[in-house]
Formats: C-alpha cells, structure tokens, sequence
C-alpha cells in the first residue's frame, strides 16, 4: 500500500532552494551543508533521466512497475512520460491520467526539502570522506512529517561538496485519520556523481514501512532508480518561463 510510503517522502518529491526550507536564519546552515544544498538545487533540473518504479507488497510481491521518463527541457505538461506500465505500453488514457495524477499531486503536497530547517542542522558524525548533518523538520504547515515522528539526516562528501545521502527515518508510531498506525519506516535517497563536472543527481530512492488499518496489517517497499542521465537545458530557462517553487527532493 502506497499510502504509508506517501508519508515517509517525497513522494516523497524536493525544494531546498525555492521553499521556505531553504532560509537561512541568523547564523545560516552550517557552509558544506549549505554549499552541497545550494548546488544539488541548482543543478537538479538540467537533468532528464529514466525513472523505474517497484512497488512490492509485504510478502515481496510486485504490485505495481513504471517505468518512465522525465525531460525537463520539454514542455511542463509533456515532461514526465510513461514507457511502460506493468510490463506493458501505456494507452493514450493512461498516458493522459499519469501526467494529471502526477500534477496534481506535486500540487499538493509540500517536497521534503520545503519542509527542512536548514539553518538549524547539526554535526551529528564525521569520516574522513563525509559529514552528516542531522536537519530538523519545519514545525509549521507540515502534516505530512511531523518533526516529533521523524528524523531526516544529510550525509555530505566533503572534497566535492556533495550530497550523497538524504535518510528519513520513523521515531515513532504514527497514527493517520484514526484508522492507519505506522509502526516503522525508512526512505533514502541517494545521489551517485554522472559526470565529475556537475554535482551528483538522485540516482535511488528505497524506502520501506510497516503498519495496520484497523487492525489488519499492511506494509511492504517501494523503489524509484534512475537511468540513462542526459544533460539538458530546463524549459523554462530556454522560453523564460517564470517559475513557482521548484520541487528539489521530490518523487
């Protein structure tokens, strides 16, 4: 089931530079993590990619698998394109209800990286290679991660200045509309350097749950990998398009 997968993410879909996430305060975020955010940011949309999409259930099952591909130099409404569907080649309807859907749920949710206090992040472990910052949740206007129920932390390379890592993790139970408990929960992304020119893209993102509807348990994984990465330049700059929030760390 999709849902608890919803609340842990992105669904997770990202927006450290344009959301209210992205305001420094006083003293600003720490200068890696704000250098590493600043150019992942930056950079996110002149990437178009081939997306695969694994949802399993509890027992292990595949219940659902797209694959599609996004190409931020096309038109907003032509930019996300389903290849196949389960094995099989979209029809126009499915073609046409998965871009809708997708829409309308970027619309409507905030992207986990509006919902991040940057400014108050915090060393939390250090090797020789990377930094990772433990980063607070925004208090206000997020219901979709409550800062009590969860921890999100930044593992960041410090030669490159570089995201590798955005984990989220479940503190606690977590009760949903009176009838969903969520148990347990994890969600990372990932980024993997495509060319040492530019700053690593998310390659993956994993996440998995464990929770009951009344009383009827529910759970199971779900798995995003991106492929065949190809440099472009956005819509938006080639037609100077003005731009709303841009959703950096979205799914």
């Amino acid at each position: 089931m999709r849902l608890f997968l919803f609340v842990l993410l992105i669904a997770p879909a990202l927006a450290w530079a344009a959301g209210p996430g992205a305001l420094p305060g006083p003293d600003g975020p720490p200068p890696l993590l704000a250098a590493a955010v600043g150019k992942s940011a930056a950079d996110a949309e002149r990437w178009a990619y081939t997306q695969t999409v694994v949802n399993k259930d509890h027992d292990g099952r595949v219940k659902e698998e797209v694959v599609v591909r996004y190409d931020p130099s096309q038109p907003f409404e032509q930019q996300w394109t389903p290849l196949t569907i389960d094995g099989r080649a979209p029809t126009e309807h499915q073609l046409r209800k998965y871009r809708q859907d997708h829409a309308e749920r970027r619309k409507s949710r905030r992207a986990l990286g509006e919902l991040l206090d940057l400014a108050k992040a915090t060393e939390v472990s250090q090797t020789a290679d990377t930094v990772t910052y433990e980063v607070p949740l925004l208090q206000n206007g997020n219901q979709r991660l409550p800062p009590d129920k969860f921890r999100v932390t930044v593992r960041v390379n410090k030669e490159r200045q570089a995201l590798e890592n955005v984990a989220v993790r479940l503190r606690a139970a977590l009760r949903l509309a009176l009838v969903l408990k969520l148990k347990s929960g994890e969600a990372d992304l990932d980024f993997t350097p495509v060319d040492p020119q530019f700053p690593p893209p998310i390659n993956a993102l994993n996440a998995e749950g464990e929770g009951s509807i009344l009383f009827i348990k529910v759970g199971g994984s779900y798995s995003a990998t991106r492929t065949d990465f190809k440099r472009v330049t956005p819509y938006a700059e080639r037609f100077k398009v003005k731009l709303g929030e841009m959703k950096f760390l979205d799914y």
